[in-house]
């Protein structure tokens, strides 16, 4: 039985006076205000109404500390500036991202060994990105590494610092310019500190769905309840997964135009991505999609050039004093 009895039976204590004393009225002792828990109507004899109430008020009072627990953990962004809401400290970011390093290493088929000239490449032009930009300054510790996977036509970053690129990825680059592109945007993942932002968004996340399931819970529908606030949820992160990756092409043309690399070259890594996926985002709508539609960011990228164009002056300057690197290209 639940808060209420379904096959609606009537609780045989209901017309007795609560005020007498009987040996038979095993609720002749209690409170006049308690009677009717024979009933299970409501959690505390009252009507189906009342369940409803009690469920709304343990819904609130689990979302109030959800986002009590959310709005209170802010921290400010040690290169940025910016406050955040993030419950790692960038102590804890790096040791979680070279706890993951391995595992990640591991699922992607491998990483290349140092000793191979193309994983030097992608170290060496890593590193003379964060030599020559903001990054330097920062906390984290950036480690650049190529994995094995050929198939695969992805790069990530991992809180902390570190850096992966795939072998399938790293052949369709025909420069060291789209390479440093590569990992200029997934360094700007790591310094937006967009992964502990996505913990703190996911706790959040986790709590309004546990509130949301039990405040509707039992209410019927074709739809089960905790269904519907998951879906909320994960629309909620994919939205903020698209807003990371636009402020990630940011970063990456600022962290390029920095080490004195052409950023346009932000705009051949985007259209390199496009082709490896088929030509665009499909059918699927830009709603439940984890990243931009890649002609809206390389529209995108096109406007934030056109509106800052001392990135490109600066690249000017620089250009005569980049570092000319051996491998592939």
């Amino acid at each position: 039985m639940g808060l209420f009895d379904p096959s609606g039976n009537r609780d045989p204590y209901r017309n007795r006076n609560p005020y007498s004393y009987s040996n038979q009225d095993p609720y002749a002792d209690q409170d006049p205000y308690s009677r009717g828990r024979g009933g299970g109507q409501g959690p505390y004899g009252g009507s189906p109404g009342s369940g409803l109430k009690w469920r709304l008020i343990m819904a609130f009072g689990i979302a109030i500390v959800g986002l009590f627990m959310y709005w209170s953990q802010v921290q400010e962004n040690p290169v940025t500036g910016e406050k955040q809401h993030v419950s790692l400290s960038p102590d804890q970011e790096i040791s979680l991202g070279l706890q993951s390093a391995p595992q990640m290493a591991y699922e992607m088929g491998g990483e290349l060994p140092e000793s191979d000239p193309r994983a030097q490449q992608v170290s060496k032009v890593g590193q003379y990105l964060v030599q020559h930009s903001i990054a330097k300054n920062s906390p984290w510790q950036f480690k650049f590494h190529l994995l094995a996977d050929d198939q695969t036509v992805n790069a990530f970053a991992l809180p902390g610092g570190q850096i992966f690129i795939t072998l399938g990825l790293y052949k369709k680059l025909q420069n060291e310019a789209e390479l440093a592109g590569v990992l200029g945007h997934e360094m700007g993942h790591v310094i937006e500190r967009h992964t502990a932002e996505q913990l703190a968004t996911k706790q959040l996340g986790q709590f309004l769905t546990i509130a949301f399931g039990t405040g509707v819970g039992g209410s019927g529908g074709s739809m089960d309840p905790t269904q519907i606030a998951r879906m909320v949820d994960q629309i909620i992160q994919l939205r903020y997964s698209r807003q990371d990756e636009s402020e990630a092409d940011i970063w990456g043309l600022k962290l390029l135009a920095q080490g004195g690399f052409d950023p346009k070259s932000l705009i051949k890594v985007m259209q390199v991505l496009k082709e490896s996926s088929g030509g665009g985002s499909g059918q699927v709508p830009e709603i439940f999609q984890t990243h931009p539609d890649p002609d809206l960011r390389i529209e995108q990228i096109k406007e934030y050039l056109k509106t800052h164009p001392l990135l490109t002056e600066k690249t000017a300057e620089k250009n005569n004093e980049k570092m000319q690197l051996e491998g592939a290209w």
